[in-house]
C-alpha cells in the first residue's frame, strides 16, 4: 500500500473502531466485522481502489454518527415528551 494512503487507512480504521464502541449489536460484534473487512481488502494495491474504499468507509462513519445522533434524540424526546 502506498505510504500516503496508509495513514488515511489507519486513521479511518481508528475512527471506525472508536465509533463502533456504541454500536447497537455491541462493540465486539462491530470490531470483529471491521477487522474482517479491513483484512479482506489488505491485499489491494491500486491507489484508485483504495481511495474508493476510504470514501466508502467515511460514508459508513457518517452513517454511524447519524445513527447515534438519532438514538440520543429519540431517548431525549421519550423522556421529555411522553405521549
Amino acid at each position: 500500500m502506498a505510504n500516503p494512503l496508509r495513514s488515511e487507512v489507519v486513521r479511518l480504521y481508528k475512527n471506525l473502531l472508536y465509533l463502533g464502541r456504541e454500536y447497537p449489536k455491541g462493540g465486539d460484534y462491530f470490531r470483529d466485522r471491521l477487522r474482517a473487512a479491513f483484512t479482506k481488502n489488505k491485499s489491494v494495491q491500486d491507489p484508485e481502489q483504495i481511495k474508493a474504499m476510504i470514501a466508502r468507509g467515511e460514508y459508513v462513519a457518517r452513517e454511524l454518527e447519524a445513527l447515534y445522533y438519532l438514538r440520543k434524540y429519540r431517548a431525549m424526546k421519550k423522556r421529555y415528551y411522553e405521549e
